[in-house]
């Protein structure tokens, strides 16, 4: 189900910590302070590689951004092709008057790297991707929280930099469906919301609410696309989906993202399942 769907979103951030913990060189905690050759992660940590110097580096000799294109995604999400995904919710769907596509597009100006990295065809692949991930966690634009979402515990009591704030649920929300204390913080702090005092944001801002499934692309997704899709799908929730572990989801997504691949008139390319 979609609103299931981002609950390992978690892994992939509790991984980086775990990386960082793993290597032995210059790993100095949460606030970083990094030697001058070192990279500040960014969760706070120090080393090198692209673990540490790449999307996200706080300060230190980080890897250069990518060079962008002169691709326009307005010109590729039409309101033609928005709708033809958000009309296929059932009118009583909460989401058919929270999500637009003047709302994502409002969003999209804060990330500016979307969909404009690489060739032309390489921008319409990773548009067709976002989408059908996002087609497939909403229901088509149907969902904006986490069916139940509020029954179910999303706090890291050990992440002492983004600490749970009593009474506050960080359970699914959005077209990505944010998910725990450590994506809802840094969230908050690059956005500009208070993810942790106020994370009930992200359900009634629809920008808001865009600009966080934009983030959590642009930081833990985008970064794999040329990878093919399937490495994707791992990247927002392998552990429930990929190998194996629920081919129906897997094949969902894939199919969502060769339709808007065909509609958006490129090719899918290799390595669609993971």
């Amino acid at each position: 189900m979609a609103s299931l769907a981002l609950r390992n979103l978690s892994l992939t951030v509790l991984l980086a910590g775990i990386l960082a913990g793993a290597l032995p060189r210059g790993v100095v905690g949460q606030d970083c302070g990094c030697a001058a050759d070192l990279c500040c992660s960014r969760w706070g940590y120090c080393g090198t590689g692209d673990d540490y110097c790449g999307t996200g580096c706080q300060e230190g000799p980080c890897n250069p951004a990518p060079s962008t294109n002169n691709v326009s995604v307005a010109d590729i999400v039409t309101q033609k092709f928005f709708n033809g995904i958000i009309d296929q919710a059932d009118a009583s769907c909460e989401g058919k008057n929270f999500y637009s596509r003047a709302r994502f597009l409002e969003a999209l100006n804060s990330f500016s790297q979307f969909g404009r990295v690489g060739s032309e065809e390489d921008s319409k692949r990773e548009i067709a991707a976002f989408f059908a991930h996002v087609t497939h966690e909403t229901g088509h634009f149907c969902y904006i929280e986490e069916i139940n979402g509020s029954s179910r515990d999303y706090c890291d009591e050990t992440n002492t930099q983004y600490p749970c704030v009593a009474g506050k649920g960080y359970y699914g929300r959005g077209p990505i469906q944010l998910s725990w204390n450590f994506n809802y913080g840094p969230a908050g702090e690059d956005i500009g919301f208070d993810g942790l005092n106020s994370p009930e944001t992200v359900a009634s801002d629809p920008v808001v609410s865009f600009k966080t499934a934009l983030w959590y692309w642009v930081n833990f997704v985008q970064s794999v696309i040329d990878q093919g899709f399937g490495a994707t799908i791992r990247a927002i929730n392998g552990a429930l989906e990929c190998d194996g572990a629920n081919q129906a989801t897997v094949n969902a997504r894939v199919e969502y993202y060769t339709e808007y691949c065909n509609q958006l008139g490129v090719t899918p390319g290799d390595n669609l399942t993971c």
